[in-house]
């Protein structure tokens, strides 16, 4: 039987900007996404699209399977 991992995008954003030294603010502008977008999905109640998760993951300077971890 195999068992699916849950994926917890939010808690990994927020670990990788925070190790990069990021506010949500500076995050969010990079990624040209509302700040209040990057706070929704760092606290999981919006499951990102794929195209945000490259944006995020391109200002953040990493690949976008880091945030998925």
């Amino acid at each position: 039987m195999t068992t699916m991992q849950t994926v917890n995008i939010g808690q990994r954003l927020r670990e990788v900007r925070i190790s990069k030294f990021m506010t949500q603010a500076e995050l969010a502008e990079a990624a040209g996404i509302h700040q209040d977008q990057v706070g929704r999905i760092e606290r999981d109640e919006v499951e990102p699209r794929l195209s945000t998760i490259r944006k995020l993951a391109a200002a953040l300077g990493v690949e976008p399977n880091e945030l998925a971890r």
